[in-house]
């Protein structure tokens, strides 16, 4: 599923605990209703799941000592065997071109040219053994990547491990482009890479129509554990959301919070006139038919007119170099009319 990104996650598994919750956050499968397919804004076709790597590929200039985002220099002299363990980290790494130098993925890293590498987490955990036995010569984190525990047993092998800070806005991509790069040895690829997203996004950016902006709502949805969540400022989807030309509805209603429990009364105040989700989110509530019985849900402008937008769970939030695309989608979805 996504890069909702790992924050996303386990900020799930809290509130989830909180509300004496089963968390879920795999295999989520349809649940019942229609086929899942969301119908008026949502048409558009799914963002391909395919990474498009610079060419020729980059040769690492190593070794190489970078700061890692938990405030220790880190020195890498060997990028041959790779494990990055967030999809988005993923992402880049294959974008930069040395993806055949990527051992294992988690479990967020679903597009097509990562998926037969061996999955080296459990749910959203990392399994210090698996990632070992597989005698990664450099380690990509996340600050929210964990167990703790696991983090330090890789550190404690003597393997390079560098953390970055989550992405969670369009600004982030170019940042978390140039810091895998540098860890990487390959800066002069990383700034391809980083002005290839950015004028791909800009482009995009360019294209939104003028005129009334639509209420744009992002749900988190986890049908099998019964967790529901309005998205707020900070979720990541906001940063999308503005730039596609929409308001985010939750943010707009005055939520604070990156993610709070839906509720009728928060639904009604934010009153959106498309609903965001992610495709297996969908699928988890029994698709559109699914959505529109959670309570408050069909009684918003969006649910009476079944304007929902869906995008693949394992691209929405990256914030990488598949953005551009996304944000497309969004854009060309969120600027429809009704069914």
């Amino acid at each position: 599923m996504l890069r909702v990104p790992r924050l996303v996650g386990r900020l799930v598994g809290a509130l989830a605990g909180l509300l004496a919750l089963a968390v879920v956050l795999t295999g989520c499968g349809t649940a019942g209703g229609d086929s899942g397919k969301p119908s008026g804004a949502s048409g558009a076709p799914s963002t391909a799941d395919r990474v498009e790597p610079l060419t020729p590929a980059p040769t690492p200039r190593l070794p190489v000592s970078v700061r890692s985002a938990d405030g220790r220099d880190v020195t890498i002299g060997g990028a041959d065997r790779i494990v990055p363990l967030s999809g988005s980290l993923s992402e880049i790494v294959f974008s930069l071109g040395l993806g055949d130098r990527v051992v294992a993925r988690d479990i967020t890293a679903t597009f097509e040219q990562a998926r037969r590498l061996p999955v080296v987490t459990r749910a959203h955990d990392v399994s210090a053994e698996s990632v070992l036995s597989l005698r990664p010569t450099l380690v990509l984190a996340e600050t929210t990547t964990g167990p703790a525990e696991a983090i330090g047993q890789i550190r404690a092998a003597g393997v390079p491990l560098v953390v970055l800070d989550p992405a969670k806005k369009l600004g982030d991509v170019g940042t978390r482009i140039d810091k895998v790069a540098a860890a990487l040895g390959v800066p002069a690829a990383g700034a391809e890479l980083r002005e290839r997203a950015e004028s791909r996004i800009e482009a995009v950016r360019q294209g939104v129509p003028h005129g009334k902006k639509p209420r744009v709502a992002f749900l988190y949805l986890r049908g099998s554990a019964s967790v529901y969540l309005l998205g707020g400022a900070g979720s990541g989807a906001d940063s999308l959301i503005e730039a596609a030309g929409g308001v985010d509805a939750g943010v707009d209603s005055g939520l604070k919070k990156d993610f709070t429990p839906i509720t009728s009364e928060a639904l009604a105040k934010a009153a959106p006139d498309v609903i965001l989700v992610m495709s297996k989110g969908l699928d988890s509530v029994g698709g559109v038919d699914g959505l529109l019985r959670i309570p408050g849900v069909g009684q918003t402008p969006a649910g009476l007119d079944r304007r929902i937008a869906s995008v693949d769970d394992g691209v929405l939030l990256n914030f990488g170099p598949r953005t551009d695309a996304v944000l497309k989608s969004l854009v060309e979805q969120i600027h429809k009319g009704g069914a």
